[in-house]
């Protein structure tokens, strides 16, 4: 649900487009914010005053406070809306040479062992650690590869992974492929996105930050639905 609305391809686009308009939100609150904050000391709570400009106080603090939290993870939800697009370029682009020499996909049956073809990768990429391998014809491979997957041993190489390339009918090795920078970019924003960087500890404060969004948002539009009404 939150990844794709149950609607595949369109429902990430649309997520995707309801991130942009976040991002456009939390700017333009920024721009706000500044001067309407000549007026009054940074963190003014005005109390004292009604319930619509105390959650108007209320709203400008909180969103101010975490205005650089929201446009990271705002921006790399974007960026994960865009995870199908992005991995469909990649093997049609990067990829594309080590395709042109077959006429079909490798049938299952004339497929060379799994386990030659993790070996071979293996001597390809030492020192480095197996994270996956991706089967001909699936998303992360093409019709003729079986894609194995690699990452390091840092908190950033972990979290960004090369593919050795095994032919699938012959089990050699076929090719290395370093990722471009737009598939980097959709590994190292995934877990940016979702606080995995720093275990349940930045997990929680990850949790905390989104239940203090969903008060910006509902402070949001309480105020606006306050004005709408004034205005009537």
């Amino acid at each position: 649900l939150h990844t794709e609305m149950f609607l595949g391809l369109p429902g990430m686009l649309f997520l995707g487009a309801m991130g942009l308009l976040l991002i456009v939100a939390t700017v333009s609150g920024v721009v706000l914010y500044a001067p309407f904050m000549r007026r009054l000391p940074f963190g003014t709570l005005r109390i004292e005053k009604a319930a619509r400009t105390r959650w108007l106080d209320w709203h400008n603090l909180l969103g101010v406070v975490t205005a650089a939290w929201v446009l990271v993870v705002g921006g790399t939800g974007v960026v994960n809306t865009l995870a199908t697009p992005i991995l469909e370029f990649w093997k049609n682009d990067a990829l594309k040479t080590l395709t042109t020499a077959y006429d079909t996909p490798a049938p299952t049956g004339q497929r060379a062992s799994l386990d030659r073809a993790v070996e071979k990768a293996k001597a390809a990429l030492p020192g480095m650690t197996l994270q996956f391998v991706a089967f001909p014809g699936t998303d992360y491979s093409t019709d003729h590869h079986y894609a194995v997957f690699f990452h390091g041993e840092t908190s950033l190489t972990r979290h960004l992974t090369t593919p050795a390339l095994i032919d699938a009918r012959t089990g050699e090795l076929a090719a290395v492929a370093p990722t471009p920078w737009y598939v980097k970019a959709l590994s190292l924003s995934q877990p940016l996105h979702f606080g995995d960087y720093g275990g349940m500890g930045l997990k929680l404060v990850w949790g905390v930050l989104d239940l203090i969004t969903i008060v910006i948002l509902g402070s949001g539009l309480y105020l606006w639905l306050a004005r709408s009404r004034r205005r009537s």
